[in-house]
């Protein structure tokens, strides 16, 4: 159970952060960016749920769910050390990745197969959609860095992988399953 009695603490005054090991970093340190990405897609989603119906509403709020999952996931390092932690240190699973999976491939088969490229855009729901499919990208690719100069989950990098395209796909459904979707004209105001 967590529990926050005091907002601030000055500990971060100095330009410094504690991850999730007690081991502290400096707050432009990658492994900070990376699960900063995963804070950044979560306010996103957030706003996304205010145009949601009551079914895309419960999706999204298990993905904000492992969004938490996934920043506690990466705040803390040392994998290698989960075994000696003083509790069991919370780490993305494949299951949630096979989730997302089924719920894509259950939205797919409502869609129509993709003939252009789609702009961002149609209904409220489905820009808030795209703006989180960008926001997830970016975060992937901080993650993707920090993978590449330290040891992290691999699946971690397998769900926030996914998640962009859950919420591509979901966009085209929040789009009237597609058919409202804007499609890119190329060179159309030449």
């Amino acid at each position: 159970m967590v529990v926050l009695s005091k907002i601030y603490t000055k500990t971060g005054d100095a330009g410094e952060t504690a991850l999730g090991d007690g081991s502290r970093v400096a707050k432009y340190s990658l492994r900070v960016d990376a699960y900063g990405g995963a804070d950044e897609t979560n306010a996103t989603v957030g706003l996304a749920r205010q145009h949601a119906s009551a079914d895309m509403d419960a999706a999204l709020s298990r993905i904000q769910n492992d969004l938490f999952d996934l920043g506690a996931d990466l705040c803390r390092p040392n994998m290698e050390k989960d075994a000696q932690a003083e509790y069991t240190p919370l780490r993305m699973t494949a299951a949630q990745t096979e989730r997302l999976e089924g719920e894509i491939d259950a939205m797919n088969t409502k869609l129509e197969p993709l003939r252009s490229f789609i702009l961002p855009g149609g209904s409220a729901l489905a820009a808030s959609l795209h703006l989180c499919r960008t926001v997830s990208r970016r975060a992937e690719r901080r993650i993707v860095e920090l993978a590449t100069q330290e040891s992290i989950n691999e699946n971690a990098v397998k769900y926030v992988n996914r998640l962009s395209d859950w919420f591509f796909v979901a966009s085209r459904i929040a789009n009237n399953n597609g058919k409202d979707d804007v499609l890119w004209v190329p060179g159309a105001n030449r």
